[in-house]
């Protein structure tokens, strides 16, 4: 096993968290822009499309990724139905009453929903210190999002919208952990697709207005990053790094979209948005230094994931030994030992 998969195992997913995002919060100002005068429907349809290319341009082999199944199907749909149609309407119709800053801060909140169902449905562990982190990051994220609204009570309904696409969104992310070690692909894909569908529907039948090509062509182009890599990162981290770690990392996000939409124009911010970042920041790094390490013990299991045979819990025999990632059915014996570690699949025991 190499020594910093053994002494820094959040940091692979802490990383992965972080760029999932840069890209997801980048995205939330480019909505504003390009989604000005169109349906929420239409704008959520046309964001979860881009994701679907991504999503079916990226699939992997399934010597190298374990695929979806007919059984992960009902949590497929709820996912889509938190995640790609309430959560895209909600924020698509709060960024037209609120600002691209105040509305990107808000979306800090999601990181704790996300933890705190992770906590309630998977039993993840939160320590001290991912305590601290957590606290350090929606505390940035609350002191922001009560400065912005402040202004104005259609401030104020914009960014309750957009509380309610962070709580979607949070759900979202809880039901996405027992998918974590599908092949990140083939969810985004489905996911989308599902969720472009429902939307795509519901923007006919409320008559939402037809967007111009370029408006189509940007919103294709965001959702593509924004919402598919983003996605695809999301899922990668939370099969290195947990639900909950990854959620509070990811809540990174919205101090990205504030700077962004504060140099594409938008005034809104105050002084308080530098303190709330260095909050940020402090959480953010808070998580990628975690090395939470003691004596544990696996019971016998088998499953199928991508794995490697560096890791110090993949020992399985192969006639020849691959190299690198890849997934097939395999059986682990029981086993007792001591090392860092997240809650990754391998380490879901209680504390």
């Amino acid at each position: 096993m190499k020594a910093s998969r053994i002494r820094f195992p959040a940091l692979r997913g802490g990383l992965l968290a972080l760029l999932a995002a840069a890209l997801f919060g980048m995205s939330t100002p480019l909505v504003q822009r390009w989604g000005a005068g169109l349906g929420a429907f239409t704008t959520a349809a046309l964001l979860y499309a881009g994701a679907a290319l991504v999503g079916a341009l990226s699939r992997q082999h399934a010597a190298k990724e374990a695929k979806l199944v007919r059984g992960d199907l009902p949590r497929l749909m709820s996912m889509a139905a938190f995640g790609a149609l309430l959560g895209p309407v909600a924020l698509a119709w709060g960024l037209q009453h609120a600002s691209g800053t105040g509305a990107s801060l808000m979306l800090t909140l999601e990181a704790l929903f996300t933890a705190l169902l992770a906590r309630l449905v998977y039993g993840e562990t939160l320590d001290r210190r991912v305590w601290s982190a957590m606290f350090l990051l929606i505390a940035g994220g609350i002191v922001l999002v009560l400065d912005q609204g402040s202004h104005g009570g259609s401030q104020l309904w914009g960014l309750l919208a957009v509380l309610l696409a962070t709580l979607a969104w949070g759900t979202d992310n809880t039901l996405s952990r027992a998918l974590a070690e599908r092949d990140p692909s083939q969810v985004v894909l489905a996911k989308a697709v599902l969720g472009t569908a429902a939307t795509a529907v519901l923007a006919v039948v409320f008559r939402d207005p037809l967007p111009t090509l370029g408006a189509a062509a940007a919103l294709l182009t965001v959702g593509a990053t924004g919402y598919g890599l983003s996605l695809r990162f999301y899922l990668l981290a939370q099969r290195a790094f947990g639900a909950a770690r990854t959620g509070s990392v990811f809540a990174f996000a919205p101090f990205i979209g504030a700077a962004l939409a504060m140099s594409m124009g938008d005034r809104s911010g105050s002084w308080i948005m530098a303190v709330a970042g260095v909050l940020m920041a402090l959480g953010v790094v808070l998580h990628l230094a975690e090395s939470h390490g003691h004596a544990h013990a696996h019971e016998a299991m088998a499953h199928e994931h991508a794995h490697r045979h560096d890791d110090g819990h993949h020992n399985h025999a192969h006639h020849p030994m691959p190299t690198g990632a890849h997934s097939h059915r395999h059986a682990h014996e029981p086993l007792r030992h001591s090392h860092p570690h997240v809650p990754d699949a391998h380490h879901r025991h209680g504390h």
